[in-house]
């Protein structure tokens, strides 16, 4: 790939590739854009097949984030963290303390947390190295609860604009992934009263959802195709695509994972197909809101949870500008963030 072509294209600041033969470490940090702040966002460990996969991952959601944390109405710009590696069997202290010596040597400019495959444990590492991280145990913690609750709030209102009532009760609903947030999207359903279908490429995972939900089981592949009344992407990205999307039997999709459309026009299709799609970066902003009050200061959780549960106008915002300028749900997202970044970017200098 033309790395320098690609950053042009998408507005990037920064790319720094970390790499330390003692610990095995081989990461890319991305920082999109510092435009509203410095860039928060997390680290994720995951076993990317190859390294261009990683660096395309790390842009995609350092770009994603930017826009999260504008429309989440945080002072904070977009970056993000790849770790090379499986999660189940590559961590060490090493590895994470020397991944937190390139955070700490960004200055500031970058502020790392939990993602998918690292935890709480881990960002204790990582904090020996650097004071830019949050999720730490006895402040904002671990983000997965308070992201979930955030997606579940978008999702009730999501139902309540295609059927007329926000309650979930009889309503099917399949989820893709029963990680950290899955498992808790799942919980919040579960107790309105939702009928859940789940699949997890993880058998554990299916069968804490099982066991604690009376969830049914859909093997990975034919997720996409269960009939459903909501879809809910809990996983990785690029999951709404060419193949997917003549599958979908639901009228809404709404989920956690970062991401979901692999290409713009996907949006475009679930528009033609008649799907209301969620926009990730805005119903899954309730981990980077539980972050930032980490970042501000004291961390009340309450108030945290009140930010959260506005998620659910937010939603209904996005909706109704896709609604009255007849575009589909991810453009109407992605202007409601850049009209923020640009009033506010008009009035506050870049942050270096």
């Amino acid at each position: 790939m033309e790395i320098y072509k690609c950053m042009e294209d998408y507005d990037f600041e920064q790319l720094a590739f970390c790499f330390d033969p003692i610990s095995g470490l081989n990461a890319i940090i991305a920082i999109h854009d510092t435009t509203l702040g410095p860039a928060l966002g997390g680290t994720r460990m995951w076993t990317y097949d190859t390294e261009e996969e990683a660096i395309i991952d790390a842009m995609r959601l350092a770009r994603g984030m930017t826009y999260k944390n504008a429309a989440m109405g945080l002072n904070l710009g977009g970056g993000k963290a790849v770790i090379i590696g499986n999660p189940r069997k590559d961590k060490s202290e090493e590895l994470f303390r020397a991944f937190g010596r390139y955070v700490q040597s960004l200055g500031g400019r970058y502020i790392t947390a939990e993602d998918v495959g690292v935890n709480v444990e881990d960002m204790e590492i990582i904090k020996q190295e650097t004071n830019y991280v949050v999720g730490l145990r006895g402040k904002s913690g671990d983000p997965s609860p308070v992201t979930a609750f955030g997606v579940y709030n978008g999702i009730r209102a999501c139902a309540k604009e295609i059927y007329g009532s926000d309650s979930l009760t009889g309503k099917v609903v399949a989820v893709q992934g029963i990680g950290n947030v899955g498992y808790n999207v799942c919980k919040h359903l579960y107790e309105e009263g939702a009928k859940l279908k789940v699949t997890d490429i993880y058998e554990d995972n299916v069968k804490k959802a099982i066991d604690n939900f009376n969830a049914e089981y859909v093997e990975p592949n034919k997720i996409y195709e269960t009939e459903c009344d909501i879809f809910s992407p809990c996983a990785l990205g690029a999951i709404i695509n060419d193949e997917t999307i003549p599958k979908f039997k639901c009228k809404i999709i709404a989920g956690s994972a970062n991401n979901q459309l692999k290409e713009p026009r996907h949006g475009d299709l679930l528009k033609d197909k008649g799907i209301l799609y969620a926009p990730d970066y805005v119903i899954n902003g309730g981990g980077v809101i539980n972050a930032a009050e980490e970042i501000y200061g004291e961390y009340d959780r309450e108030i945290v949870l009140n930010k959260v549960a506005t998620i659910y106008d937010k939603i209904l915002k996005v909706i109704e500008i896709s609604k009255a300028q007849n575009i589909p749900t991810y453009v109407a997202a992605d202007k409601m963030a850049e009209e923020r970044i640009a009033k506010i970017g008009k009035i506050k200098s870049k942050f270096i």
